[in-house]
């Protein structure tokens, strides 16, 4: 390999996970770190720390001084992990003028990817299917007429043409919505992104959220390892994620993997990057399925499809950027990798829940942490006994996948829900038992969940967690 050391470009569980890759591959790793920030445990998991100034998200937000942290510490490169600088081409362009290699797609395919318009054309241009929409931004004036010309239709989705996670999103069902509505979008996505420019497109009320993860080398190959079920959403944040698709045909699964590599190739794709589609659950026949987006970066819910594959991404990630293929990595793209069971991560935040179901962000010392272990269990987290979490940050604490080698999705769902139970987290409030009325809903061992399920089940769940909490 020509890359020796990495700098970590983040912060948190993501930090401490790439740092333990880095580790496997011989490779030197090098953490950056806010004045606030100099406890986290990912300034522990690496070979050297840099400190950056200032404090809060705004410190890991600045080019110059972690390209500078990076050249100063002799790397040869930089991940971004997910969030912060991840997405960015700006940055990305940064790496590259300053001679270091950027862990992840190419500037152009961020560009690209960035802009959800012209996503949307890439993927029409590729025979893809996508909701109803303008492939640009949109005035108040433009979104109100797109409405009206839906008719009957569910309602209209306004989206930030530069975002993701949810950020900038709302969905109208009734016209005398759309104002207020634009207007918070409008504001959220200044505010997350930088650019509040918006788009719309169409409503599907009763749909699943599926994903593909993708891969591409320098040499044009591009291969899927199969697809993610990111249904289980709280206001378009998801909460608990699956591979593969519980009770998906394998027609249909085939349709929607092969049109992600359709798209991937027919933009030349590198690295790795995940292709997102609704599925119309309430449509008839062999299933309606629309691309909305793509994801140029390593997704908060990579694990489970390493856990169901076999394949660490983000080694994968390293060793494509570092000129690797497919066929180095013992990758075909003649026969992709078989999955193996199930796999279910769920995301614990510190955050308390409303009677309505709604979160409000959670902080304080941690009096205790201890993740939960047994077989088929792992935890991704950056908690320790004693650290003081920081609110400026997300509230991500830790991540809890339950993998089953079995072809018995409700098992998984049980085998997490008793790891969820035994995290020992106390000194701040975490939605673990929000996430455990969710796993054992009769609806969710089925496989009856749409990316509306949780909202309008908030006050069922809530009330399931009141009952725990005052049964311990």
């Amino acid at each position: 390999m020509t890359i020796d050391s990495v700098l970590i470009a983040n912060r948190g569980e993501i930090a401490i996970r790439i740092a333990r890759a880095l580790s496997e591959l011989g490779l030197r790793s090098v953490a950056v770190y806010s004045e606030d920030d100099a406890d986290s445990l990912h300034v522990r998991a690496v070979d050297e720390a840099v400190a950056l100034e200032g404090s809060g998200p705004p410190a890991y937000l600045d080019f110059d001084a972690i390209v500078a942290a990076a050249r100063s510490a002799g790397c040869d490169a930089v991940h971004p992990g997910y969030g912060f600088l991840a997405e960015s081409a700006a940055f990305a362009q940064k790496c590259v003028d300053a001679g270091l290699s950027f862990v992840g797609p190419g500037v152009k395919h961020l560009e690209l990817f960035g802009d959800k318009a012209r996503a949307r054309e890439e993927a029409q241009a590729a025979g893809v299917p996508v909701p109803r929409g303008i492939d640009r931004a949109v005035t108040l004036a433009e979104a109100k007429e797109f409405f009206d010309s839906l008719g009957e239709s569910g309602g209209m989705m306004i989206k930030a043409v530069g975002g993701g996670g949810g950020r900038g999103t709302r969905a109208v069902t009734s016209r005398d919505e759309i104002e207020a509505a634009f207007d918070r979008c409008r504001s959220e996505a200044a505010r997350s992104f930088g650019n509040d420019a918006l788009y719309v497109e169409e409503f599907i009320p009763s749909a699943r959220h599926i994903e593909v993860q993708i891969l591409g080398d320098s040499a044009g190959s591009v291969l899927h390892l199969g697809e993610r079920e990111c249904s289980v959403q709280r206001r378009y944040q998801k909460l608990i994620e699956i591979a593969p698709a519980p009770g998906l045909p394998d027609g249909l699964r085939r349709a929607i993997t092969g049109a992600a590599v359709r798209i991937a190739q027919q933009v030349g794709y590198r690295n790795l990057g995940t292709f997102e589609f609704l599925l119309d659950a309430a449509h008839d026949g062999p299933g309606r399925f629309l691309f909305i987006e793509a994801n140029a970066r390593l997704q908060v819910e990579h694990t489970v499809t390493e856990e169901v594959t076999g394949i660490d991404l983000v080694q994968a990630q390293i060793r494509l950027a570092d000129g690797a293929t497919l066929a180095d990595l013992g990758l075909a793209v003649e026969d992709p990798r078989q999955t193996s069971g199930f796999a279910i991560q769920a995301r614990v935040n510190m955050e308390t829940i409303a009677e309505d179901g709604a979160p409000h962000p959670a902080s304080g010392t941690l009096a205790m942490y201890q993740p939960p272990g047994g077989p088929g269990i792992r935890t991704d987290g950056f908690g320790y006994t004693g650290y003081t979490t920081n609110t400026r940050y997300d509230s991500l604490l830790a991540k809890v996948i339950a993998h089953i080698s079995a072809d018995d999705f409700p098992a998984a769902a049980r085998r997490l829900s008793r790891a969820l139970g035994e995290f020992q987290v106390t000194g701040l409030d975490t939605n673990i038992p929000f996430l455990r009325a969710i796993l054992d809903h009769e609806d969710f061992a089925a496989g009856r969940i749409a990316t509306r399920w949780v909202d309008e089940h908030l006050e069922e769940l809530a009330e399931a967690v009141a009952r725990v909490q005052s049964s311990d």
